[in-house]
């Protein structure tokens, strides 16, 4: 049978990448240049008993995603750097009362403001560190308006697996590129719900380590009543300062993705087996380094690309090891030098490192990572 196919705009593709997955809740509020998401959820979440609320500012956004996602919902925001600074608060909430939900950040320039209607891969830091304290954190970074919908599916699935916000993080460009895509059919991506509790409401515990580093995550308004705080708590959800609890509660949380890299990680290695060179890129700026692998092949230059697809937690093990192999690494970013500095961190000196920073409003093109291909050369 043939398949289904549509020409979408990136944020349609991951709204529609949503709803696959099971979303049912959608709030939000509207910003350039993730707007669109918001647009496609209003019209499609009704139709199939969905709710769409646009809240009043992005930090109200967030909370009502919270509170959806603790009564069982699947529940999404969509932003973009200003908006997603204002989040941050209720992000660190979501990640010590391990509620899942799914935060699609499309970039832009900034800081502040910024510009709105150019894009930007500025937000890397932020997605590992943008709310304070010792943290889990996963983010997945697509590249095109097929891999948008996929990995908005997978990003639902990591969430609900472990227990935790998970981002998305598009940029203006592929954000806002139109693309035929493959719709899939139902059943034919795996979709992933919530572990529920299999004991019952009297011997219930939110927070209960015994069932492993994820513990079942009953539905507020159901038969369970548990406490949920942003403090640190015991297994109970009620607050405690006990040292030994909030000791292994904080290394509980890191260790479910630690733990599970193999499962979570997700890159893609184009010609790298014998290459000397190595591009490390992600998004849009990894099709602009795809091309220039092709081209730089043709003129005879041992080039490869790695991509990662999960940008959080960091395929720190693999870089290492490409980074023995090649006599350079070349990182080409649109910031000025953020994905450079995990890629210095674990490949601590095993080759040549260069980056690539524009911040103007323009991608990085094919030219110029030749050109600094032939410059390291």
């Amino acid at each position: 049978m043939a398949k289904k196919v549509a020409l979408l705009q990136g944020n349609e593709a991951c709204a529609y990448g949503a709803l696959y997955a099971g979303c049912d809740f959608f709030g939000g509020y509207p910003i350039t240049p993730s707007t669109e998401v918001a647009e496609v959820l209003a019209k499609e979440l009704p139709k199939t008993g969905g709710k769409f609320i646009q809240m009043e500012d992005e930090i109200a956004a967030m909370a009502s995603v919270l509170g959806a996602a603790l009564t069982g919902s699947k529940a999404l925001t969509a932003s973009s750097g200003p908006g997603i600074s204002l989040k941050q608060e209720l992000i660190g909430y979501a990640c010590i009362a391990e509620i899942p939900c799914v935060i699609v950040n499309v970039m832009r320039g900034g800081p502040s403001t910024g510009m709105p209607t150019g894009p930007s891969q500025s937000d890397i830091m932020q997605a590992r560190w943008g709310t304070h304290g010792d943290h889990a954190a996963i983010a997945v970074a697509p590249a095109s308006c097929q891999e948008i919908f996929s990995e908005t599916v997978r990003a639902f699935n990591l969430a609900e697996t472990y227990r935790m916000p998970v981002q998305v993080l598009l940029d203006e460009i592929n954000g806002h590129m139109r693309e035929r895509i493959e719709l899939p059919e139902p059943g034919e991506l795996e979709i992933l719900n919530r572990q529920a509790p299999p004991v019952s409401p009297e011997q219930y515990l939110p927070f209960d380590p015994s069932f492993g580093d994820v513990p079942p995550l009953a539905a507020f308004g159901s038969e369970y009543r548990f406490h949920i705080t942003g403090l640190n708590k015991a297994a109970d959800g009620f607050p405690t300062t006990k040292a030994r609890l909030v000791d292994a509660e904080e290394r509980r949380q890191i260790r479910k993705v630690e733990a599970n890299r193999d499962k979570i990680e997700k890159n893609e290695e184009y010609m790298v087996d014998d290459a000397e060179i190595l591009i490390v890129a992600i998004g849009t700026i990894s099709r602009s380094a795809r091309h220039a692998v092709n081209e730089l092949r043709k003129q005879g230059q041992k080039v490869g690309l790695f991509r990662p697809i999960t940008l959080w937690p960091f395929p720190e093990r693999r870089i290492a090891e490409l980074a023995g192999q090649v006599k350079a690494i070349i990182v080409p970013e649109m910031n000025l030098g953020q994905m450079i500095l995990e890629v210095e961190r674990v490949t601590k000196g095993a080759c040549d490192l260069h980056g690539i920073g524009r911040v103007d409003g323009e991608p990085i093109s094919p030219s110029q990572i030749m050109d600094k291909v032939k410059e390291v050369c």
